[in-house]
């Protein structure tokens, strides 16, 4: 009779590890331990939580596999989970709602994760979580309230993340939100919090600086795991223990300037300061009339801990240059402005010295680039100042590397853009503009290179792209235009002839308005207001399917 009971014992247990197996997952290991039934995966294939698991588990493990987040629901099935233990795994995020069903969840371990940020009120699902492990993940804010779900927690594992600032009302909170729970109950007992901050890159600027003193004296409840928090930055900082370092409170930008106004001469060099000061440090940006035109150097330095330096350099200054130049400084408290009042004097001439049109010339500025490509060619357009009354007239100079001659159009005042049309592939044009009738000078000219059309008319839009070569630093860049900037001062025409050679044997120049041809140059005169042109679009397109015909 015992032998029957003792096979009918074995019989049990058979069936017992049987079903056990069958509600067990492919891949990973189920066992009963001392808290209960667990389920433990190991280096297998898991994109997410697996659904459908039965109830009874009381413990799951799924290390160092391909896991990448947890969803919403991903628990569904697992109300009776106390442990639940995700290390080294791929979990980048933690969606709302994702611990849902975990109301008896005790321990959560994501070691070595991919965290950047957490869902904290997704732990309104886990009143009882005593132990939370984060550490070696990415996470960089913590915000003030980030513990207002997590009243019965006693140890925190930050270590190991990217944090750099932190409020100390992170920290001073979390013993509230306890007290406000256990009020209901009667119990005045706070529970202690074991808490890891080690190994952060911190940031020791004033807005770290109720951290660093939390830091400094803290005492019950909290306890760190490792007390010596080392500052990351600034560089005046780096290497500090947070119990060595003074940090500053936090100020709102204030700027100095050594001249409020400055007056120079025509073609000097000037160098406009600002010093800011302000906690954390600020960031400074310049604005003045010119900006879309004229591009100067900004350099920027640190003078002191809180202090920058900030300096416009302005070389060879022109008369246009002239006008109010703001010094904008910004952090996080707000932002203030000092303008400097810029003011330049011609220089006068001896008439002796210089043609009649000298003078014109002499004190005159012209800026010239390239706005837009159109389908066929591109948008010119200009500004000019001259120290004259008179009104201004402009020679434009338009050659390529395949023409005989060079193509000039005239335009009258109150003209500043034209379009030049019918471009070449595989050809490199210069455009250069001067006021009046005198010879362009450096900087009122621009380079720029077609690309090759492989396709039909259908297709120039997309093929035939420009390509600018920046000679002079007043030109503005296109959008779209792919850009060689070579600031010294060169020969556009040489340079150019290394980018693109000629590919078209016939010589043929940009069309733009009406001409009138003699033996030495192509003159054009645009008495046109919008210098768009007025050729007709199906003209165009006629002339180019009988091209295509023939």
């Amino acid at each position: 009779m015992a032998s029957v009971s003792y096979y009918f014992l074995l019989v049990l247990v058979f069936l017992d590890s049987y079903a056990a197996q069958l509600s067990c997952l492919p891949g990973c290991t189920c066992s009963e331990e001392s808290f209960g039934r667990t389920l433990q995966c190991m280096s297998i294939p898991l994109g997410k939580i697996p659904r459908n698991l039965p109830e009874e588990f009381k413990q799951m493990r799924i290390e160092h596999s391909s896991l990448f987040e947890l969803s919403r629901g991903s628990f569904t099935n697992m109300s009776t989970l106390e442990y639940l233990w995700l290390n080294f795994n791929n979990v980048t995020v933690i969606h709302l709602g994702a611990l849902e069903h975990l109301s008896e969840l005790k321990e959560l371990r994501l070691v070595g994760n991919k965290l950047h940020s957490i869902s904290w009120t997704a732990f309104r699902a886990t009143p009882l979580l005593r132990v939370l492990d984060l550490k070696h993940n990415r996470i960089d804010v913590l915000p003030e309230l980030a513990f207002q779900f997590l009243v019965n927690l006693s140890y925190l594992d930050l270590s190991s993340n990217r944090l750099t600032v932190v409020s100390k009302n992170v920290f001073l909170n979390w013993p509230a939100y306890q007290k406000h729970q256990q009020l209901g109950c009667g119990s005045k007992i706070l529970s202690s919090m074991v808490l890891a901050l080690h190994n952060n890159p911190w940031l020791c600027d004033c807005r770290l600086r109720g951290l660093v003193e939390f830091v400094k004296f803290i005492s019950f409840p909290v306890i760190l795991v490792n007390p010596y928090l080392m500052c990351r930055g600034p560089l005046s900082k780096a290497g500090q223990f947070f119990y060595e370092t003074e940090i500053s409170a936090c100020m709102k930008p204030q700027i100095l300037t050594p001249s409020a106004n400055v007056t120079i001469q025509v073609g000097q060099n000037i160098t406009l300061r600002c010093l800011a000061q302000a906690s954390p440090s600020p960031t400074i940006a310049w604005t003045y009339p010119m900006s879309t035109w004229r591009e100067f150097n900004v350099l920027t330095s640190s003078a002191a801990e809180d202090a920058v330096l900030s300096e416009l350099v302005i070389p060879a200054a022109h008369l246009v240059d002239r006008g109010n130049y703001t010094c904008m400084a910004s952090n996080s408290l707000g932002r203030s402005t000092m303008v400097i009042s810029l003011h330049i004097q011609p220089v006068l001439a001896l008439p002796a010295l210089h043609s009649p049109s000298s003078p014109l010339e002499g004190n005159a500025y012209v800026a010239l680039r390239v706005v837009k490509q159109t389908v066929r060619g591109i948008l010119l357009e200009w500004f000019a100042v001259a120290d004259t009354s008179q009104e201004k007239w402009f020679t434009l100079y338009i050659a390529s590397d395949v023409a005989l001659r060079k193509e000039v159009v005239h335009m009258g005042p109150g003209i500043n853009t034209y379009v030049v049309d019918d471009l070449l592939p595989g050809t490199k044009y210069e455009a250069c503009l001067s006021l009046g009738g005198q010879p362009p000078r450096q900087g009122q000219c621009v380079v720029f290179v077609t690309g090759r059309d492989r396709g039909g008319l259908d297709e120039r839009e997309r093929l035939l792209h420009i390509t600018v070569i920046l000679c002079a630093v007043l030109l503005s860049v296109p959008v779209g235009a792919y850009v060689w900037a070579a600031q010294a001062s060169c020969s556009c025409r040489e340079w150019g002839l290394h980018c693109c050679p000629c590919h078209r044997k016939a010589p043929r120049c940009p069309r733009a308005a009406p001409q009138h041809r003699d033996d030495s140059y192509t003159e054009h005169t645009a008495v046109y207001k919008d210098g768009l042109g007025n050729r007709d679009a199906g003209e165009d397109e006629e002339k180019e399917r009988e091209g295509d015909s023939g």
